[in-house]
């Protein structure tokens, strides 16, 4: 079986579950190390450890709030000693909003949305682009974004607003970075099966509901978009950047 990412280090932000986790494991089976990233969950960081051991691949797991920059400069640091250079980046790690309407948000809830879902994944572009460029260059950035990014939906300005600016960030990005050979592009998904649709996953009733706007009439499995991130990761995609994919 070919490894399309053979001897190539991974930063995966948020892989202690869903998409994050779901990626990790798929890359270690492609041949990937795997830089693993958790805020709170330090459990479900470990099982994906033992996923990526599982596949013969070595792991490093950190703990890191991502609206840090010295803690993601640490991540970055830890993957760097523990692993090599990191040739792939997926800023996966996010929240989802609240509920509350914009006249309603407390201004720290607005502030804990965009820094998580913004600001995270900028400063790890920017410890990742550092250490590229210090290597010579080449590498992949995957965002995972969302389709709110361009559907939004009420009581979810936060999580809106920081999801269309990651998609315009990967786009600034493609352009400031092909000069550097590196590629940047976003996965935007709907609807996955993940701790963010809990109610979903617990009430078939209102996943029957939701999933009438899905063209294919079902959510997305972690692992169908983490296929996608091994595609934009790998050297099929080397002429692919500053695109977005809705699984």
């Amino acid at each position: 079986m070919s490894e399309r990412l053979k001897g190539k280090v991974a930063v995966v932000t948020g892989s202690d579950s869903g998409i994050g986790q779901a990626t990790a494991e798929a890359f270690a089976r492609e041949g990937a190390d795997v830089a693993i990233s958790y805020y709170r969950d330090r459990q479900g960081a470990e099982a994906t450890r033992r996923k990526v051991e599982e596949c013969g691949r070595r792991a490093v797991v950190v703990q890191c709030d991502q609206r840090d920059p010295s803690a993601v400069e640490r991540l970055f640091r830890e993957a760097g000693q523990e692993l090599g250079t990191p040739d792939i980046l997926v800023n996966n790690a996010g929240i989802d909003s609240t509920g509350k309407q914009v006249a309603e948000i407390p201004a720290e809830d607005w502030d804990r949305e965009i820094r998580t879902n913004l600001y995270g994944p900028f400063y790890c572009c920017q410890q990742f682009i550092r250490q590229r460029r210090a290597a010579g260059g080449k590498g992949k950035i995957v965002n995972i974004t969302s389709v709110h990014q361009t559907i939004p939906r009420v009581g979810s300005a936060g999580y809106d607003c920081a999801k269309g600016g990651l998609r315009n960030l990967t786009r600034t990005l493609a352009l400031e970075l092909a000069p550097d050979g590196i590629n940047v592009n976003d996965i935007a998904p709907g609807m996955v099966l993940t701790p963010f649709n809990q109610k979903a996953k617990d009430d078939r009733e209102a996943y029957e509901k939701q999933v009438q706007s899905i063209p294919l009439k079902r959510a997305a499995e972690p692992w169908e978009v983490a296929r996608l991130a091994v595609y934009l990761a790998s050297a099929d995609a080397d002429y692919a950047t500053g695109q977005k994919l809705h699984p």
